[in-house]
Formats: structure tokens, C-alpha cells, sequence
């Protein structure tokens, strides 16, 4: 008799012990958990970033529970309030506290590394690499990084590595680039899926107004097809690099350049940013146009033209205000 109270006085405990709150020393609990990690080693973590109980507890309760081998890596938080059942229930489900990062249509590659040095909470490891060591590390040595990952708001499990975010960006814009490349219109003067890329990153940074964009590409495209040059000055100041200061002169346009598109015909030989589907799609899909100039009408948006006479009058009108 005195062994079954005692089973049933233990068994209790264990129970009042699973609902009860669980005692902070701060109102609010961070953990990361990575891949690989030990049941036995997560309820010692949680116990070292500010859970107060034995682990031994925490760690039977996993084991018992039948669910210590379901926990997901990830970072989690937790608040006054929370039970040794709840906290385990958060952990099998991924309940994670997550961090974003947005990477804007249009931005190079130099702007990228910024804002992932700037991401709160991302493990930094690439801050010391090159841009061709970066590359290397995401398994494509040699790539150029330049348009190479797709503009999008990306969530991250704090503490995750850079790269770790910077491969799915980079997975990603390679899955939109070929699920686009491989239902694109005919006969684009386009030899390859790296050539649309390189084209759709000018027509990201040569839309100023989003109905535009089908007409832009259809600019360049019906360029191409006639042996013109690209005559875009986003790919000159590309060219430039850190020495443009914002105002683009008429030396520059004559300086010539890999990525001088007044210099030289053809496509440059990266991309010059990074373009959204968006600009993909339009690339690929051009708005069936004759036009072969365009120029700004000062409102965002821009007046397009299939002859040289009817563009210098648009200039005038738009330009120079006569």
C-alpha cells in the first residue's frame, strides 16, 4: 500500500510539475537550437539561458514524452507563463521566433552585402570574404555575384548563418530564372538564360513606371535584333562603380567600359542588379512594340518612339521643355 501512494504521490508531482509555469530569471527566454543538437543537450541550453529547474527534468520530460527526437532546430522564445509541456510542444512544432530580411528589385550586389551585415540576429561569416570566395562557398566558383539571387523577404531562425540565407536567395533566382527561361516568347534575339538575366536587370533599372515595363523590354529587345547598341546609362554608371557621384556627364558616356552599352554593342557581360520576376517575365515576354527609343516624361513614366525624328521630338517636349 505504502509503494502505490508513493507511485501516486510521484506521479502527481509529475503532473502538477507539467502544468505549473516554469521560472524565468528574465521575462523573456531566447534559445537557439542547431541541427544536431542533443535532446539531452537542449534542456541543459535552456537551463543555461535562463530556465530555472534541473535539466534533468527537462531532459526526462523530453525523453518520456516520446517526442525528444521530433525537436526542431531553430530559435525559439519563451515567456513567463510557459510549462515544461508547452515548451516541448513549441520545440516539436517549430514554433520559432523569426527574423526577415528584404532584398529590393534593382539593388547590386554591393547594396546586398550591406543590408545581410546590417540583418539583426544573422550569424556573420561572409564580412571578410570576397565577392568570389562568397560564390565559392555557395557552390558556384567563378559565377559573377551580380543578379545572381532574387529580389524577395526572406525569414531566418536567429543566429542562422549569412550564407545560409544568401543560398536560398540564390537557389531561388536561379529556379525563376529558368522556369521563366523555359516559357519565353519566340524569337527573342537571347542565346541564352544568362543573357535574359543580363537584360532583365537593365529593364528592373530602366522602368520607372511598372505598365512601362513590357514596352521597355521590347526597346532593347527590337535593339538587339537590329545590331544597335543598348545606348542604357544604368549600365554605364554600373561601370563606374564607386566613382559615380550621382551625376552622370557626358565624358562618362564616351569613357569606355566593359559596361559602357554607348561604347560598345551588344549585352554587357553581367548583370547590373538584381531584377524581380517582374522584370523577367517582361524580358521574356516583351509588349509587341516597333518602338525603339524611349525618354522620360519627367513623371515616371516614359514616352516611346519608333523612329530617331519622333524621339528628338519627345526630348524636346519632355527634356528640354520646348
Amino acid at each position: 500500500m505504502a509503494v502505490a501512494v508513493l507511485a501516486g504521490g510521484v506521479a502527481g508531482a509529475v503532473w502538477w510539475w507539467l502544468q505549473s509555469p516554469l521560472v524565468l530569471d528574465k521575462p523573456g527566454v531566447e534559445l537557439s537550437i542547431e541541427p544536431g543538437t542533443a535532446p539531452q543537450q537542449v534542456a541543459q541550453a535552456w537551463v543555461s539561458a535562463g530556465v530555472q529547474t534541473d535539466p534533468r527534468l527537462l531532459y526526462a520530460w523530453f525523453r518520456y514524452s516520446g517526442q525528444a527526437r521530433k525537436i526542431r532546430a531553430g530559435s525559439y522564445e519563451i515567456h513567463a507563463g510557459v510549462t515544461p509541456r508547452e515548451l516541448l510542444d513549441k520545440m516539436v512544432r517549430g514554433d520559432q521566433v523569426l527574423e526577415q530580411l528584404r532584398l529590393i528589385e534593382g539593388w547590386n550586389f554591393r547594396q546586398l552585402r550591406a543590408a545581410i551585415a546590417a540583418a539583426p540576429a544573422l550569424k556573420q561569416t561572409t564580412a571578410g570574404m570576397t565577392d568570389a570566395q562568397i560564390m565559392e562557398a555557395l557552390g558556384a566558383p567563378g559565377q559573377a555575384p551580380e543578379g545572381r539571387f532574387f529580389p524577395d523577404t526572406y525569414a531566418y531562425s536567429r543566429g542562422v548563418s549569412d550564407l545560409t540565407v544568401l543560398k536560398r536567395a540564390h537557389a531561388l533566382m536561379q529556379k525563376r530564372l529558368e522556369s521563366a527561361w523555359s516559357g519565353r516568347s519566340d524569337g527573342l534575339p537571347l542565346k541564352s538564360a544568362d543573357e535574359a538575366l543580363i537584360l532583365a536587370s537593365i529593364v528592373e533599372k530602366e522602368t520607372g513606371a511598372a505598365a512601362d515595363r513590357g514596352l521597355v523590354a521590347a526597346v532593347f529587345i527590337n535593339r538587339l535584333k537590329a545590331g544597335m547598341p543598348l545606348q542604357t546609362d544604368p549600365t554605364v554608371i554600373y561601370g563606374l562603380g564607386t566613382d559615380f557621384d550621382g551625376n552622370l556627364r557626358r565624358i562618362h558616356l564616351q569613357t569606355d567600359t566593359p559596361f559602357n552599352t554607348y561604347t560598345r554593342g551588344g549585352l554587357p557581360p553581367t548583370p547590373i542588379a538584381m531584377p524581380g520576376l517582374a522584370a523577367l517575365q517582361a524580358t521574356l515576354h516583351p509588349t509587341p512594340s516597333k518602338a525603339l527609343y524611349f525618354v522620360s516624361r519627367g513623371d515616371g513614366t516614359s514616352q516611346f518612339s519608333e523612329d530617331l525624328a519622333a524621339h528628338n521630338r519627345a526630348v524636346n517636349k519632355y527634356q528640354r521643355g520646348r
